[in-house]
């Protein structure tokens, strides 16, 4: 008996921003459609109402995740991702906001609990705020960290490290110490063409390749029409003659010697 689930296996964009997009009305800023994904980007202060509208009465019942971006070139350097699942229509959609270091943003901890472990996440990292959070600490990082990891101006090897002190008998906090200067390796394959010049390119010039390459003049070459006449023509109507070998004789068969009576052998004495 075949079961019929209500929710398709693939579920279709087609119409999905436009119903979207009036739902959501003048909380947009912008929608987009791109890599088979619709995400808008609304108001900081309407997320709340926004995602609120989206679970309640358009099916988005899970909210999957909660992620940052980072943009120092911008007045608000922060976006921060919002993840929709409908499990009922099978459909993924993205909901977006800006925000900077000092414009807290409005928690959806009311909406879903989970939503407290996923703004602490990007709280931990990017340093944004989440404005009803009763419990925004650190998730990742230990305590007393400085700073935010993922932020663009982070460096890779951060300001403090830690170990485990044999004398103190306890992990302690240290500023960082290289062995050797950080190194950025370059996984990039010459074969299907680097951006850079190798050693001993430099010296390399490039043949071109629209102009059509000669072996040299007729002249030189032997090639042309005398050449080309002289090889249709034929030696002879019948082809070569072919040379007749003589068939070769039988050898002789040699008779055996036969012994004269009286006769000595040869290197001894007679009896």
């Amino acid at each position: 008996m075949a079961v019929v689930h209500s929710a398709p296996k693939f579920a279709s964009n087609e119409g999905v921003q436009a119903t979207l997009t009036k739902a959501i009305g003048d909380h947009l800023v912008g929608a987009l459609e791109t890599h088979d994904e619709i995400s808008f980007t609304v108001k900081r202060d309407s997320i709340e109402e926004v995602l609120r509208t989206l679970r309640d009465e358009h099916a988005y019942q899970q909210l999957i995740e909660i992620a940052g971006v980072d943009y120092p070139e911008r007045d608000e350097r922060f976006e921060v991702v919002y993840m929709l699942l409908s499990l009922t229509k099978n459909h993924r959609i993205m909901v977006k906001l800006s925000a900077s270091e000092d414009t807290p943003v409005p928690t959806v901890t009311t909406l879903w609990p989970n939503a407290g472990w996923l703004e602490r996440e990007v709280f931990d990292m990017y340093g944004v705020l989440f404005d009803g959070n009763t419990d925004l600490r650190r998730i990742l990082t230990d305590y007393g960290f400085e700073g935010h990891p993922f932020r663009k101006d982070f460096p890779l090897t951060g300001y403090t490290e830690l170990r485990y002190s044999e004398e103190e008998k306890r992990v302690v906090y240290e500023p960082v110490e290289l062995a050797q200067d950080l190194r950025q390796f370059d996984f990039m394959s010459p074969w299907e063409g680097a951006e850079y010049v190798l050693p001993g390119d430099e010296k390399f010039e490039a043949p071109d390749v629209d102009k059509p390459k000669t072996t040299g003049t007729p002249a030189k070459t032997g090639a042309g029409p005398k050449a080309e006449a002289k090889a249709e023509k034929k030696v002879s109507p019948k082809g070569p003659a072919k040379k007749k070998v003589p068939a070769k004789k039988p050898a002789a068969k040699k008779k055996p010697a036969t012994k004269k009576p009286g006769s000595k052998p040869k290197g001894g004495k007679s009896s």
